[in-house]
């Protein structure tokens, strides 16, 4: 999967979140940087084969970053 991951502090939570904006929803949270990732990466594979078993359309990864 070649998804932008987007990983920041969250002083409120205490955590890092990791967000997947291509992705609706998809988020995880870790104690620490790698754990965020590791965390977004089980729900980015969790979120594709839910999508996929209700046949909704599953976003192809952009191969650039889009400014806003």
């Amino acid at each position: 999967m070649h998804y932008k991951i987007l990983i920041y502090w969250n002083s409120e939570d205490e955590a890092y979140i990791a967000k997947v904006p291509e992705l609706e929803g998809c988020m995880a949270d870790g104690a620490t940087y790698f754990e965020a990732l590791s965390n977004v990466q089980i729900i980015m594979e969790e979120w594709i084969q839910t999508a996929t078993e209700l046949g909704r359309p599953i976003p192809k990864p952009q191969s650039k970053l889009v400014a806003a």
